[in-house]
């Protein structure tokens, strides 16, 4: 049976939504400076443009990096410092309603949804792999599955005892779940614009 402890004071889950809290806001900062200064001077080259293939600065100039009207990272700078704070607040044992939760879940919903539509416009569309974007969604996609399956295994959301309790035990996999939906996504790149060789020519040269 899952432990009454880990429902209400979930000690890895906060400490992981501080550890990607800090890498997905740093993320975030870093593309807003490679923004502004593409807004400064339009012919400069962004820093995190290696190639044709690895850059940012495409990304951030395409109509996909400003879909809500302003860049993208802006949501970032605001967005990552949720998981920050309530990562915190939970190792301050700090409890939280059952409301709480479900917002708080819904913005990583929004967030998980929001990085498989860029994964698919930036693979497809742009045809580039933005590394600080990459970076973003390397600490999304696990923070969303851990979330996901706390609220699930804490009683935040109205399921049987069976499924809390399968929920619990999935907590130890979020690992391997992110590390294969990182492989699918590396699968579906090199597939779609042979990834793996244009990044290590990048490297290379």
């Amino acid at each position: 049976m899952p432990s009454s402890r880990s429902h209400t004071r979930p000690i890895a889950l906060a400490v992981w939504l501080i550890i990607a809290g800090v890498i997905g806001w740093f993320a975030a900062f870093e593309l807003t400076v490679e923004k502004f200064v593409l807004l400064a001077d339009p012919t400069a080259t962004a820093s995190c443009d290696f190639s044709v293939l690895v850059q940012c600065g495409k990304n951030l100039e395409s109509w996909q990096g400003s879909v809500f009207g302003f860049p993208n990272p802006v949501l970032g700078l605001a967005g990552w410092m949720a998981p920050l704070v309530v990562g915190f607040a939970i190792l301050a044992r700090a409890r939280f309603a059952p409301w709480f939760w479900w917002f708080f879940w819904g913005g990583f919903l929004f967030a998980f949804g929001f990085v498989c539509w860029l994964i698919y416009q930036s693979i497809f569309n742009l045809g580039t792999l933005c590394p600080w974007c990459m970076v973003t969604w390397a600490v999304t996609i696990p923070s969303f599955y851990a979330v996901t399956l706390h609220v699930l295994r804490s009683g935040q959301v109205p399921v049987p005892a069976s499924v809390r309790s399968v929920a619990d035990r999935l907590m130890a996999w979020v690992p391997l779940m992110a590390i294969l939906s990182y492989a699918t996504i590396l699968l579906i790149a090199q597939v779609q614009l042979d990834a793996i060789v244009n990044i290590w020519n990048s490297i290379a040269g």
